[in-house]
């Protein structure tokens, strides 16, 4: 029975395996590179995402850099505007035509001036496009659904993986350590089987939370878990002003409020409706908290400035608090740097085990038409000493 059991999720780790490998080694790999996303992007990009900070010169009013952007490109709708908390970052304004929000025109400005420093096409940038083979390998519904797939069969994989790994007595050192000194085959064998026992629980929580972008239903069976109901769709309030002509300065009022309401550091996002009777959301990030993805919300009427309503993060129901923790947790920015670097070394390692794995298939595979060669030509030898005999 013990056998029956192996034989099956041998089989089940190999052919899961063999048609998943690739699919799992790209995600893998390019998982890898957005694990410092936020660390890199101003690396890769300085003069969009970098400016020189001016002694004793404060930032111009969030208004004026609206005021630009606006009359530069007036063809353009701003959607959104990101603040920094450090001093020498830009502000990005995200711009769109029409309806068309995936098409984002980004423009980044210089607080202390008011100077478009740098633009570029969003579905262009190089994290976008790592992003985008990440999810959906570049293919949109069709990469999506392959991605969501290969997730769960990868998934199967761990699972038979560790049922193959499962040492008798004889074999527990053998599966804990590396015999780096070993001959190739045996080294092969040690580094798929012995790292991948090691990341595996990290991977499999990996894979278990990336099934939320996937699928719907994994989405929404958190709400129903710890809410005991879907999730509630959350819109932006309507203005309570009557007011036709919006009054000046009306960014820099509701920046000042945010940070008076919301004192911790943390990056905040301005989205501006398309509708002038919807009010403007704020979000702003807490640097501060003990993990990551802890947001605020407030919203603000977008005629006079004035505070509408508050959506903090402590009073969010526990279905929320989860799935906040759900991306965090997938990228292995939990916890900051210390947990980053285990995510980097974890797919890193991941991105190695479909390599490892077809190596010790194509060895088995050799040696079994080798022995049935082998066999044949015995075989064959025999045959031919009857006949001279006879």
């Amino acid at each position: 029975m013990k056998k029956t059991f192996k034989k099956i999720a041998s089989q089940l780790h190999l052919w899961l395996g063999v048609s998943s490998g690739l699919v799992v080694f790209i995600v893998a790999l390019t998982g890898s590179v957005l694990v410092f996303e936020e660390e890199l992007e101003p690396v890769i990009y300085p003069k969009f995402h970098l400016v020189e900070v001016p002694q004793g010169q404060s930032r111009l009013p969030l208004d004026n850099l609206r005021a630009t952007v606006a009359s530069t490109y007036p063809k353009h709708r701003i959607a959104r505007i990101e603040i920094e908390p450090h001093a020498g970052r830009t502000v990005i304004f995200s711009l769109v035509k029409g309806k068309k929000e995936k098409d984002v025109f980004s423009v980044a400005v210089n607080p202390y001036t008011a100077e478009i420093t740098d633009t570029r096409r969003e579905n262009q940038s190089f994290f976008h496009v790592v992003l985008q083979l990440h999810r959906y390998l570049c293919m949109k519904d069709t990469g999506k659904a392959i991605t969501g797939v290969s997730c769960v069969l990868f998934i199967v994989i761990m699972i038979t993986g560790l049922v193959l790994w499962w040492p008798n007595r004889k074999q527990i050192k053998q599966r804990f350590t590396v015999k780096w000194n070993a001959k190739f085959k045996r080294l092969n064998w040690d580094l798929h089987a012995v790292f991948g026992f090691y990341v595996l629980p990290f991977t499999f929580l990996i894979a278990l939370t990336g099934l939320v972008w996937s699928y719907k239903w994994v989405n929404n069976m958190i709400y129903l878990t710890f809410d005991g109901k879907p999730q509630q769709k959350r819109e932006a309030p309507a203005n309570i002003s009557m007011a036709n002509t919006p009054s000046t300065g009306i960014l820099a009022r509701i920046t000042t409020e945010t940070d008076r309401l919301l004192p911790h550091p943390g990056r905040i996002q301005f989205t501006l409706p398309e509708s002038d009777s919807l009010s403007i959301t704020v979000s702003k990030s807490n640097d501060e908290a003990s993990i990551a993805n802890v947001v605020d919300f407030l919203y603000f009427d977008q005629n006079n400035g004035h505070l509408i309503s508050k959506r903090l993060y402590d009073d969010e129901t526990t279905g929320m608090k989860v799935r906040r923790l759900v991306f965090p947790i997938h990228t292995g920015s939990l916890w900051g740097w210390p947990t980053k670097v285990l995510a980097l070394i974890v797919a890193l390692i991941t991105a190695t085990l479909p390599v490892t794995g077809v190596i010790i298939w194509v060895g088995r595979k050799f040696k079994k038409e080798k022995v049935v060669n082998k066999n044949a030509a015995s075989h064959a030898v025999r045959r031919h000493a009857k006949a001279t005999v006879s």
